[in-house]
């Protein structure tokens, strides 16, 4: 594809969109992996089907959905040039993005209070799948609210305007891939005993 007649800005734009897409697919396969991992381990002795899942995993759920849409309302009123109520939509997200990862460590909490640990003598390896893949899930939650907190600063020094809003289109787009990895992980624990 000739780019070369794109603007120097254009481009910029097009690299830094390459670059998040390029970062997503590596989280792709390494979640792949791990999803992966624990299909095959199901051939395990030691896989116990009974470990459930934490109800609180499914309110977190909720949580990150709404907070997709609370993103989306944001970048919907920066490109508007409402930035007062894009602020608004941002800071709800944050919250929203906090509270899930409490509800994910009380739903690890839930995991032990039933008598499954991550590791030593009162772990099995199913239950040590689930803290893996939904602990790793809660690191990269934590870049996105760094990014969300980049974009909110950057929101409120006046950077973006409605012709000019790239940080939010690409902090939103990591955030709303954190949300569907998510609806895939909690789906795939739930079905894939």
């Amino acid at each position: 594809m000739d780019v070369t007649h794109l603007s120097d800005t254009e481009k910029i734009e097009r690299s830094k969109k390459m670059m998040l897409w390029v970062g997503i697919g590596s989280l792709i396969m390494g979640f792949a992996g791990w999803t992966s991992a624990y299909i095959v381990s199901r051939a395990r002795e030691d896989w116990l089907e009974e470990v459930e899942l934490p109800q609180l995993f499914f309110i977190s759920t909720a949580v990150i959905i709404l907070s997709s849409i609370t993103y989306f309302l944001a970048r919907k009123a920066i490109k508007q040039d409402q930035k007062k109520q894009g602020s608004t939509w941002l800071l709800i997200t944050l919250v929203l993005g906090v509270l899930f990862i409490v509800l994910q460590f009380l739903g690890f909490q839930s995991l032990i209070d039933s008598g499954f640990n991550f590791t030593g003598p009162t772990s099995n390896i199913k239950a040590s799948f689930v803290f893996l893949i939904a602990g790793v899930h809660i690191l990269h939650l934590v870049a996105g609210l760094i990014s969300l907190g980049v974009v909110l600063f950057q929101n409120s020094k006046n950077k973006y305007t409605s012709t000019n809003y790239l940080g939010v289109t690409l902090g939103e787009t990591f955030w709303h891939f954190l949300g569907f990895l998510w609806l895939y992980l909690i789906l795939f624990m739930l079905f894939v005993k």
